[in-house]
């Protein structure tokens, strides 16, 4: 039995990581693997480091392609090196099809389009744009094949819907951690993002509004949050970025060390 009151304590998502912990229990008591629906990145990092230290639970995680953000967990006893490898996740992909030139969309739109024909939002893996011409997602595959063949709405794009193999998806780049300094006036949230993510300061606050950007994994909605070493900010479909130091100017400015994913 796990100790499920020591690893709920202090949970800063007590709801989700407790149907993680009954998909565990799951798997310890019937010897068999159990998956857990797509997690935000925010539950599967915590779910991780209150789970991995236990002695006969293993823990994998798959979105379907390597950096993916969201993850589905797959939760087993323990095994030797000589038994069968974990199985693989039940996914596949989407695609969105649709002209977006002139309303272009965020993967935020497109996670909300699918959510609004009824998908349930722990099918719902990794989504991204691919131009101007759509996006492609990662799902469960019963997910996908409900949405086969159907049509929706992103933002004011009628689009078409098509579930596809996770091999014919063209994944986003990988990126390559990178670390660099900028000058800034300000360490507020609009500033350091809109430098370290190459989006325009209005964009930035924009998207920070409408609650595409998170701190910490929180979604923050004040532009003027002010950010300090150790602070990491996520933009969906655009990887993290970490804030490392922040030392004054002789100008009166900030000198800001950042890393991004």
């Amino acid at each position: 039995m796990l100790p499920r009151g020591e690893l709920l304590e202090g949970s800063h998502h007590p709801a989700v990581l407790g149907t993680v912990l009954d998909a565990a229990d799951t798997a310890l008591h019937t010897w068999e693997p159990c998956w857990t629906g797509f997690l935000d990145p925010a539950v599967r990092e915590e779910a991780l480091q209150r789970l991995e230290p236990l002695a006969d639970l293993e823990v994998h995680g798959d979105g379907g392609f390597p950096g993916a953000e969201r993850q589905c967990l797959l939760l087993q006893r323990r095994q030797s090196e000589l038994e069968q490898q974990a199985p693989a996740a039940d996914l596949a992909g989407l695609e969105i099809s649709g002209n977006f030139l002139f309303d272009p969309a965020e993967p935020a739109d497109l996670r909300q389009a699918l959510l609004s024909l009824g998908t349930a939002p722990e099918t719902i893996g990794d989504l991204w744009m691919r131009g101007d011409r759509g996006g492609q997602g990662v799902l469960s595959s019963a997910a996908a094949q409900s949405l086969d063949g159907r049509q929706g709405r992103v933002r004011s794009v009628e689009v078409q819907l098509q579930a596809r193999g996770i091999d014919t998806l063209q994944f986003p780049a990988r990126r390559q951690p990178r670390r660099w300094h900028s000058v800034e006036a300000s360490c507020r949230l609009d500033a350091v993002a809109s430098a370290g993510f190459g989006v325009s300061r209005t964009r930035m606050a924009e998207l920070i509004r409408s609650g595409q950007v998170r701190v910490n994994w929180g979604v923050i909605t004040r532009s003027s949050r002010e950010l300090a070493p150790g602070d990491r900010v996520q933009m969906s479909g655009r990887g993290e970025l970490a804030v490392l130091t922040v030392q004054p100017t002789k100008r009166q400015r900030w000198r800001i060390e950042l890393e991004r994913h």
